[in-house]
């Protein structure tokens, strides 16, 4: 081992330490979609991304299962070489016919897709236009194209239409980049804006959904809040509201061809493991055939909300702004006496002076608790 990497590592971590900012991994055991075991510890989680709970529903484990035992438990090779089971054709045909699009990509998680997709569709004659608050998987993909990268305000549709007249007088594609649901903040793009912006401009639009599908725009997604708004690259993940892990992007079908052609993190990645792939048939069954489902986790973050007196939650995504993150890691630690899971949220995720409790309500949080969280985060902001 060299001991001046090391040396490095215990510096830097001595810093994030002293500024509150040092990660640790937690141990923490999923009892079902809203309880967990920490520490020994039984707590009612607000910190998952499991929106519809699918992650415990017996179809969808039951699925994974039975591809599991039937196909193996993993591809064995990118999907250009042998990994193409079965499976992976059905769920893109699926996706693509949920999301009303022409054809389907499904890679292996959400960072992996905005790494690749990015750079296959813009390069160094380009400008990317990205919401300041996107997720830094988009950050990463627009790094990665070595395309021009342009900061926006965020939601800001004055914003956006300057820098966007400005780089289509020297681009030769604009690219914009969006969150449609913001993972931090859980507010919403407002993509009809956009969407009118990028097509008087003949620029691209991708959005990133990952925390939409399955939870707005009727289990559609954030698009879906948009009728008339054109989404050339439609991006989301199989993590959240499915209760699994992948990702996917619907597009026409010669922009899917392409990724599937050039985008490395695709090219040069293992298939998705059948197990995977089942799991989100299955919930993706159960997100069509259940409207009151879909409708839930917002409904329950509105709830919250109006407890709260707070503005009204776009979202299952409700942040609590604690400004310090000495301050919001007391605050987690306060509603862990009281039995919730509440995980802070501190910089580099967020900007700096706007850590937060971000909490995420799901289908299967019961009303009497989401009321006595919003007694105890009320107490919080009483007494800080």
């Amino acid at each position: 081992m060299t001991d001046s990497l090391s040396a490095f590592a215990a510096a830097k971590l001595a810093e994030l330490d002293a500024a509150h900012l040092r990660r640790r991994l937690e141990p923490t055991r999923r009892l079902d979609g809203i309880w967990v075991e920490r520490a020994g510890r039984r707590l009612l989680s607000f910190s998952c991304n499991d929106y519809l709970n699918l992650s415990h529903h017996p179809q969808v484990t039951a699925a994974a299962a039975e591809a599991a035992r039937s196909f193996g438990a993993g591809a064995g090779a990118s999907r250009l070489v042998t990994g193409d089971h079965p499976l992976l054709s059905q769920l893109e045909a699926a996706l693509a016919a949920f999301k009303g699009a022409e054809a389907a990509c499904v890679f292996g998680s959400g960072y992996l897709a905005n790494a690749g997709i990015i750079p296959t569709v813009v390069g160094a004659t380009d400008v990317v236009l990205v919401d300041e608050l996107a997720h830094a998987c988009i950050w990463a993909g627009a790094q990665l194209s070595g395309a021009r990268i342009v900061r926006f305000a965020h939601n800001d549709v004055a914003d956006l239409a300057a820098r966007l007249a400005e780089a289509r007088g020297s681009a030769r594609h604009v690219l914009i980049a969006t969150d449609g649901v913001f993972s931090m903040d859980g507010d919403v793009a407002p993509l009809d804006a956009i969407s009118d912006l990028a097509r008087a401009h003949d620029a691209w639009l991708l959005v990133d959904d990952a925390h939409g599908l399955g939870v707005v725009g009727q289990g559609r997604g954030t698009a879906a809040l948009f009728p008339d708004a054109k989404v050339d690259l439609a991006m989301g993940t199989l993590s959240k509201a499915l209760g699994g892990y992948g990702a996917y992007v619907c597009a026409s079908a010669p922009v899917i061809d392409l990724l599937r052609t050039r985008a490395r993190t695709f090219v040069y990645s293992t298939g998705l493991p059948p197990a995977s792939a089942a799991a989100a048939l299955a919930a993706l069954d159960i997100v069509r055939a259940d409207a009151a489902l879909t409708a839930a986790p917002l409904a329950k973050a509105r709830r919250f909300t109006r407890a709260l007196g707070l503005p009204e939650a776009q979202s299952p995504i409700v942040p609590i702004l604690l400004g310090e993150a000495d301050r919001t890691l007391r605050a987690m630690q306060a509603l862990e006496d009281q039995g919730f899971l509440a995980v802070a949220i501190r910089p580099p995720t967020v900007p700096a002076g706007t850590a937060r409790l971000r909490l995420a309500f799901t289908a299967g949080h019961p009303d009497a608790e989401i009321d006595r969280l919003a007694r105890a985060v009320g107490s919080l902001l009483e007494t800080a």
